[in-house]
């Protein structure tokens, strides 16, 4: 049975229900029982003081969008669900209907349509008078019978052309030159329906070429077209005044209630000067709300400015006066950046499981403006347990739990940014975790203090320093140790959505120097980096081709000597899909994985969305960790795939993954899920 065949089934056993139950207490069944519309639609009920009608649209079968431009046109049809008190008014509706939709015919290309409205079988039309007939036809015969049947009948004829398009200069009435503007930027050709809407478009799109290159007053002063009725084709041409080339001006901000405007403005990184474009507006836009106490930012064109003039002093005392329009004294357009900001404190939680890593729990309290400078303090708590074969055993009761899978992350994080109104901000994480996983077993406490300076929006640079202690377990022994390092990074994301990209380029690239204590080596240096990119292969972005790669090294000190917890392991949700977490790497002699000293993996995924909302993700991951300091080929690269399913919600995507190891190996589970929010990558 399909959907909606159930859906119909499961409303009319409902309206049964209904009907029975007010049979019951003596009043007659309810006929709009249908639970707020959600089984279909149904048309007011007949009684003796209203004319109800039902209405249906013909002669546009062949063309759905002239035809939902109809109903949108239409009065009868937006209102058929209030029913008229009289024919006359029905008839007036018909009346008012005549010309609106010929108009919307118009707008979809059909200049020489013919539209008739029959009311209980008597016909209007606009060369026509038939109002008292229609109009007795509804009361007489209708009324407190039956619902009126009314037909709007289309004889659209042929839909009309566009033959001859151009886009022209207001000031010399003459095209313009190739340079200035290039024809391709349009999308409209001869030969496409002569629709309204095209032409709107064609007119957007012009608008959007000249703001592009820096005028912001463009304006489509004329839009001419000329219709040929012999030829059934449209003559248009679009009259431009592009308006004077400007740069950004002086860039304000406003709406700050409890954060210091100075942490904004270190967000902007536009300059008064700079090009004008809306490209421009909307990287200040984005970077603004970076900040993570600002909860949205609008970027405003022009100032307002107070203008007296006799009237104004002699009424009001002054006039505020909107000059979106006035460019300053060295041509340059002033812009105002208004924010709102966000609730300071918000408690929040989330969920994640695995069919092969496990369930896991978070927890997390953030505050937004400690200080009144946007900083972020935030609190998060985790609880993971691990599905492994120590875990588990099977008696008479069946599974049971044990208290050694548990593993647990306690953090916390502080920034400070904007330090003085600059580019630089201050961050510390800290953090206490108990980790547990197949192969090892480690507890670790581990601070970090750092400076990060941001170039750009989407360059930034980070220096710190960084204290652990820890304790680890693994195949290869127990280890305590200390560690103090200097870690360098650098981050360069030109993405457009943090959880759902569809466009852009993401590069992460840190390189570590460690003096370690106790059991860990004298010096060691761990480098890692990853790329992703992500292409739209539609403008709409419904088709998304991802890629990540991602490396790993440590050089110096021997494989026993680097805590467990800091070599490298491939497999996972996050790494291999298909294999159990941190199970892939080098093996010692009885077939334990302990971890290796570099690692090289990579994804590829194409995210194709079915709806609005649903998407499915087939995706292949290649991962493995090798013995040596690079990537050697002494390991096998393993690879698993899957696909996965995907519910779009304003937030982002909530994550439903499948996959299985390709080339299974004795003991590796044949597939495994993965439910999470974000996309892999």
């Amino acid at each position: 049975m399909r959907f909606g065949d159930s859906r119909r089934l499961l409303g009319d056993r409902l309206a049964l229900v209904a009907a029975c139950v007010a049979a019951a207490i003596g009043c007659e069944p309810a006929r709009a029982f249908d639970f707020f519309g959600l089984f279909g639609e149904k048309p007011p009920a007949v009684t003796p003081t209203t004319n109800p009608y039902e209405i249906k649209v013909v002669g546009l079968d062949s063309d759905k969008t002239a035809e939902n431009a109809v109903k949108d046109a239409s009065i009868l049809y937006r209102l058929r669900n209030e029913a008229p008190q009289n024919g006359d008014e029905l008839v007036r509706r018909a009346e008012s209907d005549l010309p609106r939709i010929v108009d919307a015919l118009w707008g979809a290309g059909y200049y020489a349509a013919d539209v008739r409205i029959s009311i209980a079988g008597q016909p209007l039309s606009i060369a026509s008078d038939a109002r008292a007939a229609a109009a007795r036809a509804a009361s007489d015969r209708m009324k407190g019978r039956a619902l009126v049947p009314i037909e709007i009948s289309v004889s659209p004829g042929a839909q009309y052309r566009f033959n001859h398009v151009e886009i022209i200069d207001a000031a010399t009435d003459r095209p313009f030159p190739a340079n200035q503007f290039p024809a391709r930027t349009v999308s409209l050709k001869a030969g496409d329906p002569a629709r309204t809407a095209e032409l709107l478009s064609a007119a957007a799109q012009v608008s959007d070429y000249f703001r592009a290159q820096g005028h912001p007053f463009v304006k489509i002063v004329r839009r001419a077209p000329t219709i040929d009725h012999p030829t059934q084709s449209v003559d248009v041409a679009l009259a431009v005044t592009p308006g004077p080339l400007a740069g950004l001006g002086r860039i304000d901000v406003k709406g700050t209630e409890t954060v210091d405007p100075a942490v904004v403005r270190s967000f902007i990184y536009a300059e008064p000067g700079d090009p004008y474009s809306p490209r421009a507006l909307a990287a200040i836009r984005k970077s603004v709300t970076r900040i993570e106490a600002i909860g949205s930012a609008r970027v405003r064109e022009g100032e307002e400015r107070i203008v007296l003039d006799k009237t104004a002093r002699d009424e009001i005392g002054s006039a505020r006066v909107r000059e979106g329009e006035a460019l300053d004294a060295n041509g340059n357009l002033p812009i105002t950046v208004e924010v709102t900001e966000r609730l300071p404190r918000t408690l929040g939680g989330s969920a994640r499981y695995s069919t092969v890593d496990g369930p896991s729990l978070k927890a997390y309290w953030v505050h937004r403006n400690l200080f009144g400078g946007a900083e972020r303090l935030r609190f998060d708590a985790d609880l993971f347990y691990m599905f492994a074969d120590q875990g588990w055993s099977n008696d008479k009761t069946g599974r049971r739990f044990d208290k050694k899978n548990i593993g647990g992350r306690l953090s916390m994080s502080f920034i400070k940014p904007a330090l003085g109104g600059s580019r630089n901000d201050l961050l510390f994480d800290a953090y206490a975790e108990r980790e547990r996983t197949k192969f090892y077993t480690s507890r670790v406490a581990n601070a970090t203090l750092g400076i990060r300076h941001r170039f750009t929006d989407t360059f930034s640079v980070q220096a710190a320093v960084e204290g652990e202690i820890g304790d680890s377990i693994d195949p290869l022994g127990r280890l305590r140790y200390g560690l103090v390092g200097l870690p360098l990074s650098v981050t360069y994301d030109s993405t457009d959505r943090p959880l759902d990209p569809t466009r852009g380029v993401k590069v992460m690239a840190s390189v570590a120097p460690y003096r370690g204590f106790n059991g860990a080596p004298t010096f060691f240096g761990v480098g890692r980096a990853q790329a992703s990119t992500y292409y739209a292969i539609d403008e709409a972005a419904r088709y998304i081709l991802a890629a990540r790669v991602g490396f790993g090294s440590i050089v110096g000190g021997d494989l026993a000597q680097i805590p467990a917890n800091r070599r490298f392991y491939a497999g996972g949700g996050g790494s291999v899909r298909g294999y159990e977490y941190k199970s892939l790497g080098p093996r010692d002699p009885f077939g334990y994985v302990v971890g290796g000293r570099s690692l090289l993996e990579a994804s590829f995924e194409a995210r194709i969305k079915i709806t609005d909302t649903i998407g499915i993700v087939p995706f292949v991951d290649i991962g493995q960790a090798f013995a040596s300091e690079f990537p050697d080929g002494s390991e096998k690269l393993r690879v698993g795939a899957g696909v996965g399913l995907r519910y779009y919600t304003s937030i982002g995507p909530i994550r439903v993954d499948i996959a299985t190891p390709i080339d299974r190996r004795s003991g590796e589970r044949p597939y495994a899920i993965y439910v999470s929010l974000g996309q892999a990558f």
